[in-house]
């Protein structure tokens, strides 16, 4: 299997190999499923939290007697049904992740390359050199290449490549070290670097 290598300028410069080890595994949907569930199940704060009938403010005072009013029985200010009562089965802090073992998370990595393969979303940079830390200069790559939906950069970060692209929307950088499944497959197009093609061996360990 191989990808088409280019220049910043957007020109085709030839064709480059992919090793057979990363971008040619077997494509195990359910387990990339099973890793990005995980993935998004970590990235949940859990902080959400409502105050129970216990925890409002208001008197714990019986409003009013229990016959004779004509009014229906009450026993709290503070009860679920009245206004600025407290909520019923109130959500409260906790914690939404949980562990992986990772090997599963290593092979869905590698399903997912494999899958973007297959599908020709594979792009190899020849070189990747930004001087200045300015949005346009990266902006003007990614426009060179024809690439207008979401697109995961695979490049060795440097502080000017941080700041160049960080304001982009739909870019989203990558070292190989830092490659999810849900990067994976959130992208529509990846963009290695021919030095991060090379680094790729360690994807497979």
């Amino acid at each position: 299997m191989e990808a088409n290598v280019y220049n910043i300028k957007g020109e085709k410069t030839g064709s480059t190999p992919l090793p057979e080890n990363i971008f040619n595994a077997k494509i195990n949907v359910p387990l990339m499923h099973e890793v990005v569930t995980w993935y998004l199940a970590n990235w949940r704060k859990g902080s959400h939290s409502a105050k129970t009938r216990a925890e409002v403010s208001g008197s714990g005072k019986k409003p009013w007697k229990q016959k004779g009013t004509g009014r229906a029985r009450a026993g709290s200010i503070r009860s679920p049904l009245w206004r600025h009562g407290g909520v019923i089965f109130a959500k409260k802090p906790r914690e939404f992740s949980y562990s992986m073992p990772k090997k599963k998370v290593r092979i869905a990595l590698l399903s997912a390359l494999s899958s973007k393969a297959k599908d020709g979303s594979v792009m190899v940079l020849d070189e990747l050199k930004i001087v200045e830390p300015k949005t346009k200069n990266v902006a003007g790559i990614i426009k060179n290449l024809k690439l207008k939906d979401k697109v995961l950069l695979v490049s060795k970060r440097d502080k000017i490549l941080n700041m160049a692209s960080r304001n982009m929307a739909n870019l989203f950088l990558h070292d190989v070290t830092d490659l999810t499944t849900y990067d994976v497959l959130n992208s529509d197009k990846i963009l290695f670097t021919k030095e991060s093609l090379d680094r790729c061996s360690i994807l497979s360990t």
